[in-house]
This record gives C-alpha cells, sequence and structure tokens, in this order.
C-alpha cells in the first residue's frame, strides 16, 4: 500500500495598520468618538481583501481621552492636568466616593467616576465597526476595569484600571483581551495612573487571522513578554501604540542613562527586532497615534514588519540606517538632516506657536502575510485563568450571563 502525504497550502492574511491623529474634541461626546472611529476603518476601506481574511489594528490608548466625555467646557484650561483638576471637581459627587472608597488617586478615581458609560460606549462601536467591515479588529486600547461576574451579578472590581487591548472577530464577538504589564512613567501614579497587567494571564489567540498576541507599546521591547507570547505559538505580534514625545527626540527610558540614543534608534528594539530575529513570530503591526492632546505630544511612523528576506528593500524609522524587514512604514512628516528632524519635531510638538504644529503625518498601511494553513493551538497555554473580558461591561444593566471568547451583548 502506498501512502501520499500532502501539504496543506499556506494562507494569507491581510494586515491593516491605521495612523490616525486626534483631537481633544474627538472624545467630547459619544457621535464625536463614533465619528472618529469610524474614520479610521473607513481609511482602512481600500485596503480590505475580498479574498482572504483582514486584520485591522488601531491604536493605544485610543480610550483613555473618553473621561473628556460631557466636558468640553473644560478644553479652554488648555492642561491636560488642569482639564482633568476641573473635571473632577465638577464631577465630585461622583468622583470623591471613589477616590474615599477604593483609596485612589484623584486621576484614577476621575476615571472610573464614568468608566462603566465608557467602557460600553468604547466597546459597543468597536463591535460594531467590526461587524460592518467584516474584520478582525484589534480595537487599540482602552483604561478598562476588571469585572467579576457573581452568578449573574456582574461587579467591578475595587480600584483596579488597565491598560486593555480587546480583539474582535468579524461578527463582532469577542476573541479574548490583554492587558499592558510594563507601564510607562506618564501610565503609572503621578500620570494617568493605571494598574499593571499580569504576564502570567498574557494570552496568544489561534484565529483564521493568524495567532495573535499583542504586546501594548512598551511590552513589545521587554523580552518576558515577548517569551511568553513566544512559548505560546504566537505568529503575529500586535503594537498598538501612543508614543508621547516627538518623534525625533531623544529616547525616554533609556536602558543605559549614560548612553541616550534617538528614539528610532531605540524604536528598532520593539517590532522590527523581534521579527528580524525570532524564529516563531513571524510578522508585526505596529500603528501608532500622533497629534497633540492639549499639552500632549504623541508622534511616530506606523509600520508592518516581516522577515528580512519577505521585506529585502532596505528603509527605515528617520534618523536610522536603512535595513530589511519593514513591510510597509509610514514615511516621516519630512526627510533631511539630523538637526533638522529634530527641529520640526519641536515645531510639530505641542505649545510649539510654530505654523507647522500639530501637522503631523496620518496614514493606513496594508500587507499580505503568508502564515500556516491552519491556526495552531498554543503549545504551552498557561495554566492561569485569565481577566474577566470588558464585554460584560458593556450593557450594565441588565448585567450580560457570562464572559468569555464569543460572549457578547446583543
Amino acid at each position: 500500500m502506498t501512502s501520499h502525504s500532502t501539504t496543506a497550502p499556506d494562507r494569507v492574511v491581510r494586515a491593516v495598520a491605521v495612523q490616525p491623529r486626534w483631537h481633544a474634541s474627538d472624545f467630547t461626546d459619544a457621535d464625536a468618538f463614533r465619528r472618529w472611529m469610524r474614520a479610521q476603518l473607513e481609511s482602512a476601506r481600500p485596503h480590505l481583501s475580498a479574498d482572504h481574511p483582514t486584520l485591522v489594528v488601531l491604536t493605544e490608548l485610543n480610550g483613555l481621552p473618553l473621561v473628556l466625555r460631557g466636558g468640553g467646557w473644560a478644553l479652554r484650561l488648555r492642561t491636560f492636568e488642569r482639564v482633568a483638576l476641573a473635571l473632577f471637581l465638577a464631577r465630585l459627587p461622583r468622583t470623591l466616593p471613589i477616590l474615599l472608597r477604593e483609596r485612589v488617586s484623584p486621576i484614577r478615581a476621575l476615571q472610573l467616576a464614568g468608566i462603566d458609560e465608557n467602557t460600553a460606549l468604547y466597546l459597543h462601536t468597536c463591535r460594531d465597526l467590526a461587524r460592518e467591515y467584516g474584520v478582525y479588529l484589534c480595537c487599540g486600547s482602552a483604561p478598562t476595569p476588571r469585572y467579576r461576574l457573581r452568578g449573574r451579578q456582574l461587579t467591578r472590581a475595587p480600584g483596579i484600571l488597565t491598560n486593555q487591548t480587546v480583539l474582535l472577530d468579524p461578527s463582532g464577538d469577542l476573541i479574548g483581551v490583554t492587558d499592558k504589564v510594563h507601564l510607562t512613567p506618564d501610565e503609572q501614579a503621578g500620570g494617568v495612573d493605571l494598574t499593571p497587567g499580569d504576564l502570567r494571564e498574557m494570552r496568544v489567540f489561534p484565529t483564521p487571522a493568524g495567532n495573535l498576541g499583542v504586546a501594548i507599546s512598551l511590552d513589545a521591547f521587554r523580552p518576558d513578554v515577548i517569551g511568553t507570547l513566544e512559548a505560546q505559538g504566537c505568529t503575529v505580534l500586535l503594537q498598538p501604540d501612543a508614543n508621547g514625545s516627538p518623534w525625533t527626540a531623544k529616547e525616554g527610558l533609556p536602558p543605559d542613562p549614560a548612553h541616550i540614543r534617538d528614539q528610532t534608534v531605540a524604536w528598532l528594539e520593539s517590532s522590527w527586532q523581534v521579527t528580524s530575529t525570532s524564529a516563531q513570530i513571524r510578522y508585526a503591526v505596529n500603528p501608532m497615534v500622533v497629534g497633540n492632546l492639549l499639552n500632549l505630544t504623541f508622534d511616530g511612523q506606523s509600520a508592518i514588519t516581516g522577515p528580512p528576506e519577505q521585506a529585502p528593500q532596505p528603509r527605515s524609522y528617520v534618523l536610522t540606517d536603512p535595513r530589511p524587514g519593514f513591510l510597509a512604514l509610514t514615511p516621516w512628516v519630512e526627510d533631511g538632516p539630523a538637526d533638522q528632524l529634530r527641529q520640526t519635531g519641536l515645531h510639530l510638538a505641542a505649545g510649539s506657536g510654530h505654523p507647522r504644529e500639530n501637522a503631523y503625518r496620518t496614514d493606513t498601511l496594508s500587507a499580505d502575510l503568508t502564515l500556516p494553513a491552519a491556526p495552531s493551538r498554543p503549545p504551552n497555554p498557561p495554566r492561569t485563568k485569565p481577566p474577566c473580558a470588558p464585554c460584560c461591561a458593556a450593557r450594565p444593566a441588565p448585567p450580560a450571563p457570562g464572559c468569555g471568547p464569543g460572549r457578547w451583548p446583543r
């Protein structure tokens, strides 16, 4: 008897990274937020594949400014710190009990005071967009509480507020969630005061769009996160990002303070390095938000990276040498000598007063990823229980009967 073995053909996935520009006014009411989010999916529309699954990845903390919802009057105070203080005082009947009862900072109390409503708006908006455009959607990330289901009663765990990504399928159903483990100083106490995630809860999600692993911003630079995702069989790394400084400035978290590099040089140690060196993680999608949010500056170059042999054309971030490995890359606002680029970064930044202030480049990137024929189960699944999915909060009353993959309020 002769046996014949056949090898299933590889599958193709279209990956799309959206680089939007935000303004504080995009978050002062629900309709403005929905328009801003929809505009990003609309910019992705020409890149959607009719023949293959499409994965759209949005940017980090795109739900954070929802704390401004209903507070448009405060934007005239011009700085995030003053606006947050004014909103905390204006909402004192809601913020003060949380501050005292849950023993949190004023900025965390302010966020928690409206978190159920803002989480519902964020998740329902993302769900509707995933359904309408028929895509696998990495929603970006948002400050998200931890919900507990006790019988049929849903309650919010006191004081917890993580930087969390939600993944949805083309039906708008939940695939999974990931919390950011390594927070930047601006996300810690003294900044927006978020809760770090637990590395033991990190998951890889096998889907028709790849075995998806999420490393939010700084997590993509950290070997413990990348190693965890590799061990679980990640093939496509998602790196939603919001870089809170001029792109051509020096790095903000130098591993060696005596040798501070250009930020763009340091950035090569995230997605590009992962896909250039990992035998497991073949591709990475790194969208970056740009724009001045009150007095806060956000800038960067979005990228889709892959094995160097699949992207041989040499190119790279500004202020770095060209190299293979970039399947798609957003150009920065200009090219030129290093000193000129650093000066331009300052001109774009919040409060510069320069005619080019806030004149950042928006873009939408796409690339086709070649992956094994069928998604595989993680070879080393974690033993800990994942956090309760935030979809449970999307309709606070009545509470949803459960959470987890496939559970979503209708």
